[in-house]
């Protein structure tokens, strides 16, 4: 689990839904997830983060007992074949239950706000936890999506939560923040938060970014009659999402399609390496008294 914290390249977080009704992959990879995860886990993911909740927007909430029946096992298997597992949860029993099989993240898109129990239940497990940005449900976030300057309320609302979590237990260093994109936001908001992870990187912890296949994409790929793709056709522009946080050394992506979030790292990684360090400008040398006479 340190290891995940140590200094390194992005790490890449792949997205492994078990969910009949995901935004992204509706359920694709149900029928084997096990075998999905062990093949994003070859393919250069750091975490396989599995799901057993859907968040699009409108989503409803799942039964606790049919969220834990969906991941379990998946966990489990995850496991047993060596792959780091994180489970995205809003829900502390969840979260108690998957840690305890072996999951070494708690991802949680609410960040505390969904389960009161979540960040006391956190302290005690020895796991890294993902706190995101979150202002409700799926059903009403949309609704929600309304600030004066994004960047700032988002960055003050993150360190509200962040010094909740603590107060009740959860180290500091076990951290990883999530601006939360696509969650009561509008394609607007996602673009200003990516442009503003500077002020966000001054909480001085983690940053996860989890733009893959969302919304503003989309909107940002429409033809020219205003058709939006849909979510599998958007990995190209997460990639080069990837790539452009990577650059500036985010510390990890959470995404669909890992092989091309593999390879966009590493292209920022060679950019950075080659790139020269910045020189201070030259200061021109005094010109003699007698020319700067002539010349006034």
């Amino acid at each position: 689990m340190d290891r995940l914290l140590a200094p390194g390249p992005t790490r890449v977080v792949g997205v492994l839904n078990v969910t009949p009704d995901s935004f992204s992959d509706g359920g694709h990879h149900v029928a084997d997830p096990v075998a999905r995860g062990v093949a994003l886990h070859a393919a250069g993911a750091d975490l396989v983060d599995v799901g057993g909740e859907s968040t699009r927007p409108g989503a409803g909430r799942v039964d606790a007992g049919e969220e834990l029946r969906r991941v379990l096992p998946v966990v489990e298997g995850l496991v047993a074949a060596g792959v780091p597992v994180s489970v995205d949860t809003m829900r502390a029993a969840t979260a108690r239950a998957v840690v305890r099989a072996g999951a070494v993240v708690v991802n949680d898109v609410s960040g505390g706000l969904a389960d009161p129990a979540m960040a006391a239940t956190v302290a005690g497990l020895d796991c890294l936890y993902v706190l995101s940005h979150w202002r409700g449900p799926s059903d009403v976030m949309n609704s929600l999506a309304t600030y004066e300057h994004v960047v700032r309320e988002v960055g003050a609302e993150l360190s509200g939560r962040l010094s909740a979590v603590v107060a009740a237990g959860v180290a500091r260093e076990r951290i990883v923040l999530d601006p939360g994109l696509g969650f009561a936001k509008t394609a607007e908001h996602d673009w200003s938060l990516l442009g503003g992870l500077a002020e966000l990187e001054r909480l001085a912890l983690p940053l996860l970014v989890g733009a893959s296949r969302k919304r503003f994409l989309g909107s940002l790929l429409a033809g020219p009659d205003g058709t939006v793709p849909p979510p599998a056709e958007r990995d190209a522009a997460t990639a080069a999402v990837t790539a452009l946080a990577a650059a500036r050394g985010t510390w990890g992506v959470r995404v669909h399609d890992v092989p091309s979030s593999v390879a966009a790292v590493r292209v920022a990684g060679a950019w950075r390496r080659a790139t020269p360090p910045a020189v201070a400008p030259a200061v021109a040398p005094e010109a003699p008294a007698g020319l700067a006479a002539a010349s006034s």
